[in-house]
């Protein structure tokens, strides 16, 4: 009797521990993999802003002969626009930009967060 009184609690006690658990779930490592890509992309949007201004800057430069003041000044626009992006692809990403919006020009696709004026 004890026997059957014993697998019955343990087969309770295995049904309230399986609704506890929780279960495994694939998506933790794909939002982690996406999370990763984002991080990535707004590496690489950073790092073609300055590396355009820079081959910019320097080849204007190489052929006016104003070296360096032209590459400082398009390497700080290539940051700019660099940064600039990378705001655009967070807001992306968080949803709160439409991503053809986002083509057009950055911040355009923003909804409205309960200004009156806009």
């Amino acid at each position: 009797m004890s026997d059957n009184s014993d697998a019955d609690r343990l087969a309770a006690l295995e049904a309230k521990l399986a609704a506890k658990r929780p279960k495994p779930d694939k998506h933790h490592m794909e939002e982690h993999h996406s999370q990763a890509q984002l991080a990535w992309r707004m590496v690489i949007e950073l790092v073609a802003g300055l590396g355009i201004g820079f081959g910019i800057g320097y080849g204007l430069d190489f052929l006016l002969g104003t070296t360096p003041w032209l590459m400082v000044v398009f390497v700080l626009l290539g940051f700019a626009a660099g940064v600039k992006t990378m705001i655009s692809s967070a807001k992306e990403m968080q949803g709160q930009l439409d991503p053809a919006a986002a083509l057009n020009e950055p911040g355009a696709g923003a909804p409205n967060d309960g200004d009156k004026d806009g």
